[in-house]
């Protein structure tokens, strides 16, 4: 039993290095290939940091601008490949238990017309981030790990992929959670959602002036999401303040929305940033510690 659980995750490791190395190789589509697209993606936002940047003085390889850079690069296909045997781990779990991807299912998505079905895919999977948001500055144990991505002083476009190797441990089985509250079901073109996904992160820590006009009770946007890193939480919110991911949606909905003025060079941080390591792998185990 355990040799084949064994070789179930070994496969699922080999299975997501060998993708990743095709996307490399260009073996896979264009529109589908991730590597490439997250490097579009952050060449373009780059682009229009430069071109109209809200901090005027903020240079354009900004305080830990490699740093961020090698984070998105980790994230999303280094420790992917780890992170894909947890995936199948929890898959064989749930399924030892008899609980399959249908089993949570509240929403049946393959009578919709295929914009409907990638509308709700998005915005379920975005309410599932967002509550996760929300724990991770909740839960001391939690907020430890989040800390890195708070550790960012100067923001720009590739903080947004700056975060602990620990979220990615905790955002994976609560995804799966995501899709199964949908039965199971993931659209062919999901890639969608995910580069949707990717523009607008990256879009929310830009140093750009971008506020969506009336369209920000819906999309979080960048001077919402610069008062989430401020090092001065706003007034009345005890744990911070605008979590959203893509949607500002939930902030509004639940009360935890807050921008106290437009102003693009708050202080960013939180008390205690100056302990936080200054490289990666001495952030990597700065969560475990005991103060």
């Amino acid at each position: 039993m355990m040799e084949t659980v064994w070789n179930e995750i070994v496969s699922a490791i080999n299975g997501a290095a060998n993708w990743i190395w095709q996307m490399i190789a260009f073996e896979v589509p264009w529109y589908q290939n991730y590597f490439y697209g997250l490097i579009a993606i952050s060449l373009v936002v780059w682009g229009l940091e430069l071109a109209f940047p809200w901090r005027k003085n903020q240079k354009a390889f900004r305080k830990d601008f490699w740093l961020d850079g090698f984070y998105m690069f980790f994230n999303f296909f280094i420790f992917a490949i780890a992170v894909a045997g947890i995936y199948k781990l929890l898959e064989l779990g749930f399924g030892a238990l008899g609980i399959g991807m249908d089993s949570l299912a509240v929403l049946s998505l393959e009578e919709l017309p295929l914009w409907a079905e990638l509308l709700v895919f998005f915005v379920v999977l975005d309410f599932v981030q967002w509550l996760t948001h929300v724990a991770l500055h909740r839960f001391d144990v939690l907020w430890r790990f989040h800390q890195v991505h708070h550790s960012v002083e100067e923001m720009g476009f590739a903080a947004h992929l700056r975060y602990h190797w620990m979220e990615n441990i905790l955002y994976k089985p609560l995804k799966t959670i995501g899709v199964m509250l949908l039965g199971g079901f993931e659209p062919e073109q999901a890639f969608i959602v995910h580069f949707a996904a990717i523009t607008i992160g990256h879009l929310n820590h830009a140093n750009i002036h971008l506020t969506w006009g009336p369209l920000k009770y819906i999309f979080n946007n960048p001077v919402m999401h610069l008062w989430h890193h401020a090092y001065n939480i706003p007034a009345g919110k005890r744990y911070g303040a605008n979590y959203g991911i893509s949607l500002s949606l939930w902030d509004y909905l639940f009360g935890t929305a807050s921008i106290p003025e437009d102003n693009p060079d708050i202080k960013l941080g939180y008390p205690g940033v100056e302990k936080m390591p200054k490289n990666f792998w001495r952030q990597s185990v700065y969560g475990f510690r005991k103060d």
